[in-house]
C-alpha cells in the first residue's frame, strides 16, 4: 500500500499542474458533497484533458457532471469553437456545480444540463466526437449503446469506473446492481465488434473505445 502511494505521489510530481481554480473545486467537494471520491482530481483530470488533445473532438458528450471536475478538464483542452455538452441528472447538485462551471474560465465551452441524458441526447441534433460516461453505473449498456447511435464512426467513448474498486472480479450479490451493472458493461462491450477497446488500470478503471 505504501508503495502504491508513493508512486501516486511521484506520478503526480511529474506532471502538469491541476491549478489553483481545480484545486480549489476539488477541496470543496470534499468538504460539501457527499461521495466527494466520485471527483476525477489531478491525475484522471489531465488524463481527460490530454485525451481531448490528442482527439480533438468538435462536440463532447459528458453523462455525469457531479461537482464539474472532469468538466473543466475536458473544456480546458477544447479548441476554439468546441463545446463539451455535460448532464447531470441529480437537479439537487445543481446549486453547487453551475456557480463553479459559470465562473471559470472555460464557461463558453461547457452547455450543462440538468436531466436524464438517456431522454435528453437522442432530441439534440448534434453528432459528437467524444463521450466520457460517469453516471449511474446501473445504467452504463444503455448510455452506451445510446451514445454509439450519437457518435461519429472514428469517435471515441471513455468509460469510467470500470474495474469498480476490483469488484469485477468478484461474484455480485444480486442485490448489488451497480457492481452488475459495470460487469455486464465490460461483457458487453468486450464482445461488440462495432468497436476497438482497451481498458487502463487507472485510478479505478477507464476503458477506452473507439467506433470503427
Amino acid at each position: 500500500m505504501e508503495e502504491t502511494e508513493s508512486i501516486d505521489n511521484y506520478i503526480l510530481q511529474h506532471i502538469d499542474d491541476e491549478g489553483n481554480y481545480l484545486r480549489a473545486l476539488y477541496r470543496d467537494t470534499h468538504v460539501k458533497l457527499l461521495r466527494p471520491r466520485m471527483a476525477s482530481g489531478h491525475l484522471q483530470g489531465r488524463m481527460l484533458k490530454m485525451f481531448v488533445r490528442m482527439i480533438r473532438p468538435r462536440q463532447v458528450l459528458e453523462i455525469g457532471t457531479y461537482s464539474g471536475y472532469s468538466a473543466l478538464c475536458m473544456a480546458e483542452g477544447l479548441e476554439e469553437g468546441a463545446m463539451l455538452h455535460t448532464f447531470e441528472i441529480n437537479d439537487e447538485q445543481e446549486d453547487f456545480t453551475r456557480p463553479w462551471l459559470e465562473r471559470s474560465v472555460y464557461a463558453d465551452k461547457i452547455r450543462f444540463y440538468i436531466g436524464d441524458a438517456l431522454e435528453l441526447v437522442p432530441q439534440m441534433d448534434i453528432l459528437f466526437d467524444m463521450a466520457f460516461i460517469d453516471g449511474d453505473k446501473r445504467r452504463y449498456t444503455e448510455y452506451y449503446e445510446m451514445v454509439l447511435t450519437k457518435l461519429v464512426s472514428g469517435g471515441y467513448i471513455i468509460a469510467d469506473n470500470t474495474l469498480w474498486d476490483g469488484h469485477v472480479l468478484e461474484t455480485p450479490h444480486p442485490t448489488d446492481r451497480q457492481t452488475l451493472g459495470i460487469k455486464a458493461f465490460n461483457d458487453w462491450v468486450a464482445a461488440d465488434t462495432r468497436v476497438e477497446k482497451v481498458i487502463l488500470p487507472l485510478r479505478d478503471g477507464l476503458t477506452i473505445i473507439r467506433k470503427k
